[in-house]
């Protein structure tokens, strides 16, 4: 039960932070200026800039050829879960006792030829937007159906995801790092950083991405098709019931006693595989997790006392759009139908981190202590994102 002490003060918060704020997101015309910039991260308030990166170069020439034609020959790390659910709070039954609680499921993690993985992708999304049809004529008219679900036991096809966030596009997509441009002149020059890390997300519309908190603060581009925002300022971190979770993952069924069926290529090609299921982690990984587990778009599930009062801030993303996401806030997104230009998904260049020059040495990176930074030593991070889509990102540490 919340403290009698505690309550009336973080009821009057929201309520003071919703009547002093808009929840409505300011828009740009134009890119900020680098003291424009900091004005908006002093206030900790996020903004769109509408058409901020329609002259880049991957926003005019990233198709899926030309994706294809630069990456065919590698080989990417793919996220793979039956949901498109991965790093997010999921049921879990336990095989010992049937009970049910909720864990915090990482994705099956594989590599896959880059051109067998955005096919998988185009097809997918394709597939999603446009069930197959057969006609039938009869004397004056021809009627179209949609074939009923199929009633097999075969698995239901497997979201994938491309999301590695470790400079991923000078690394594993180092041919499309010319693309996009080195660094984001006003966010360089208020921040005196230049950043530290690119990382670009691919996937498709039903990739989703759970509520979360970062510590950074971030920029966020769309390249292609639509991306969907859900964001909720720290003010509100009371109502989103964050949770310690036990971290599970999944892990490919075996189909037979020798281990066929979950590793072979044309099995993964057919988003087959055998199924996913999800287990435990054991070991070293058991350490619990905090995580949010109310979702602002199912207001009624996990809330705490808090959430009615939330008022979300939502903003889409169109392609060459910018978003700065201030540390600290919440965000959730879903990606929207597929792209132009033959891209089948969300396109986004995504993660740009600086941080602070005054308080490097004071900030802790998460990856090496598994915890949270402490506001205010919090790092500051630029991001990206899209439909098939491509995210990038760069950090400084």
């Amino acid at each position: 039960m919340e403290n009698p002490k505690i309550e009336g003060p973080l009821k009057e918060l929201i309520i003071n932070y919703n009547e002093l704020n808009s929840s409505v997101i300011e828009e740009l015309n134009e890119e900020p200026s680098a003291l424009e910039f900091m004005r908006f991260v002093a206030r900790n308030t996020p903004f769109v800039v509408r058409g901020g990166a329609a002259d880049w170069q991957a926003t005019r020439t990233w198709t899926v050829d030309y994706l294809k034609d630069s990456l065919r020959d590698e080989y990417v790390n793919v996220a793979v879960t039956p949901a498109g659910n991965a790093d997010a709070p999921t049921p879990y039954t336990s095989p010992d006792d049937g009970s049910t609680s909720l864990v915090f499921a990482k994705p099956h993690e594989e590599d896959q030829p880059f051109t067998t993985f955005l096919s998988y992708l185009i097809s997918q999304e394709h597939h999603q937007h446009n069930p197959p049809t057969s006609s039938q004529t009869t004397n004056t008219t021809t009627i179209t159906t949609t074939p009923p679900p199929p009633t097999t036991t075969t698995p239901p096809p497997e979201i994938r995801y491309a999301q590695t966030q470790n400079d991923n596009l000078r690394h594993e997509y180092r041919p499309l790092f010319a693309d996009v441009p080195a660094t984001v002149p006003w966010a360089r020059i208020a921040l005196a950083r230049d950043p530290d890390a690119v990382n670009l997300w691919i996937g498709n519309a039903r990739s989703v991405t759970a509520l979360h908190r970062d510590n950074y603060e971030n920029i966020y581009v769309q390249i292609a098709g639509r991306k969907h925002f859900v964001l909720l300022p720290p003010a509100c971190h009371a109502a989103v019931n964050e949770t310690r979770l036990r971290p599970a993952v999944y892990r490919r069924r075996r189909t037979d006693a020798n281990g066929g069926g979950g590793g072979g290529l044309e099995g993964r090609e057919a988003g087959k595989g055998g199924g996913l299921e999800l287990v435990l982690e054991e070991g070293g990984g058991e350490e619990e997790v905090p995580f949010a587990i109310w979702d602002p778009d199912r207001p009624g599930e996990n809330a705490t006392r808090y959430s009615a009062l939330v008022q979300p801030m939502r903003v889409t993303l169109e392609p060459g759009d910018m978003l700065y996401l201030p540390c600290m806030w919440c965000v959730g997104c879903v990606a929207g139908h597929v792209g132009t230009r033959g891209i089948g998904a969300d396109a986004s260049t995504g993660t740009t981190r600086f941080r602070r020059a005054a308080r490097l040495k004071e900030c802790v990176s998460p990856s090496t202590t598994g915890e949270s930074p402490t506001p205010p030593f919090t790092p500051l991070m630029l991001t990206g994102g899209g439909t098939i889509w491509t995210s990038l990102g760069r950090c400084i540490h």
